[in-house]
């Protein structure tokens, strides 16, 4: 993949990251998924759709909570690992090697379309009109992330600087913890149903925070062989020096939640009834 406005133009490929993104990507907390299913998000008997599923993340957790779910990534082993993932865990999942922007499904066929880490990648212009198609009436459109707080966590930090002297074109340093609780693309389209910013400590031996940096579009998925090497050699050597072999690492949360445009009651309206 490669868009002039990430890291500057430089091609990435996450399958080349597949098997580092399954061991060492943490995930979103437990205590994450249970805000999801309050808020009737991939929940028992749901038709839910995950875009960019990568390893199947959301696609697996929705899953295992009865939802029926088709998981589509563009990588081939992306898939492959997200395959193999639910087999072991037991679970049933539709996952298809597609852009998300080629989808083609059935008109209200969908209670929840989600995205994991991945909508700021699509073509809107193209994927919109589809969503807004396969969507059922009062479906939720469900956009999660899960990052690091470099200007909170001196160690995010710091492995944050080594990846910009491998790859100074990285445009993923640097998260400030903003996010608009409205795209652009939403206005005309979608309504926000409710947005949700959580911070958590996640643990890390020193092993698994140098895998999931191998596993960041900026290494892995970017550099050679033998860069990725010296880098994770680099980073060893600097981990060794800032931190105890266990430690945490600050991380926010998002959940945007997303129907329809013009679906939303206000309470002004409902108290007229």
């Amino acid at each position: 993949m490669k868009r002039d406005d990430i890291d500057g133009g430089r091609e990435f490929d996450w399958g080349r990251t597949s098997k580092q993104y399954s061991a060492y990507r943490p995930g979103y907390p437990q205590a994450f998924y249970a805000t999801l299913a309050g808020l009737g998000i991939g929940t028992a008997g749901q038709r839910v759709l995950d875009l960019g599923t990568g390893t199947g993340v959301l696609a697996r957790a929705f899953a295992a909570n009865g939802a029926d779910v088709v998981g589509v990534d563009i990588a081939a082993n992306q898939i492959e690992e997200a395959r193999s993932l639910a087999k072991s865990q037991g679970l049933t999942v539709e996952f298809t090697t597609c852009r998300a922007e080629d989808i083609d499904f059935a008109e209200d066929h969908f209670d929840v379309i989600a995205a994991g880490q991945s909508f700021f990648y699509f073509d809107t212009e193209i994927l919109i009109p589809k969503l807004l198609k396969a969507l059922k009436h009062g479906g939720q459109l469900i956009l999660t992330h899960l990052s690091w707080l470099p200007r909170k966590d001196a160690t995010a930090r710091a492995s944050e600087d080594l990846v910009l002297r491998y790859n100074p074109a990285w445009s993923g340093a640097d998260y400030s913890g903003y996010l608009p609780a409205i795209f652009p693309w939403a206005k005309g389209n979608f309504d926000l149903k409710t947005f949700h910013l959580i911070e958590y400590a996640i643990p890390f031996t020193r092993e698994s925070w140098r895998g999931r940096f191998i596993a960041c579009r900026g290494i892995g998925a970017a550099l050679s062989d033998a860069d990725v090497a010296r880098f994770d050699a680099e980073h060893a050597a600097l981990l060794a020096r800032i931190c105890p072999d266990e430690f945490t690492v600050l991380h926010q949360a998002s959940i945007h939640a997303y129907v329809r445009q013009g679906l939303l009651v206000s309470r002004r309206d409902t108290s007229q009834r």
